[in-house]
């Protein structure tokens, strides 16, 4: 990223489910990570400009900016096309994910191994090196 350096432990996620939010945030903080949330693709587009995470997740029916635009976006800008994605989804569209530029993609439900071992493997994957980062409270 052109003079921005990722936070290396905040995950944004977009994702319209409430129980899944709660999930995701529970299995993320608990391997480490600082989570964020954005209410629909836009807002996440947006959020990832200002606050450059490690790795954003969204699902593919978020509304205002779907999954798969989100991630052709983010691609596309300078500021954000390094940021890996991973598509989260019930869909089974693991090729659309990956033609939009998607790192992973993941099919629901959530299972927490395969979900953070996910979100690890495709920030480690980016990351040259590990920082030490602490998580702003909640």
């Amino acid at each position: 990223m052109q003079g921005q350096h990722p936070d290396p432990r905040m995950v944004l996620i977009a994702e319209r489910d409430q129980t899944v939010r709660e999930l995701q945030r529970h299995f993320l903080e608990r391997a480490g990570f600082c989570v964020e949330f954005a209410d629909d693709g836009q807002a996440a587009l947006d959020r990832a400009r200002l606050t450059h995470p490690a790795l954003v997740v969204t699902e593919i029916l978020v509304p205002k900016l779907d999954g798969l635009t989100l991630c052709r976006r983010l691609r596309e800008d300078a500021m954000t096309r390094d940021i890996p994605v991973v598509v989260f989804s019930m869909l089974a569209a693991a090729a659309r994910a990956t033609e939009a530029g998607a790192r992973a993609f993941l099919r629901k439900p959530i299972i927490e191994s395969t979900f953070v071992a996910t979100v690890q493997h495709a920030i480690a994957a980016q990351s040259p090196g590990t920082m030490e980062h602490q998580c702003a409270p909640r």
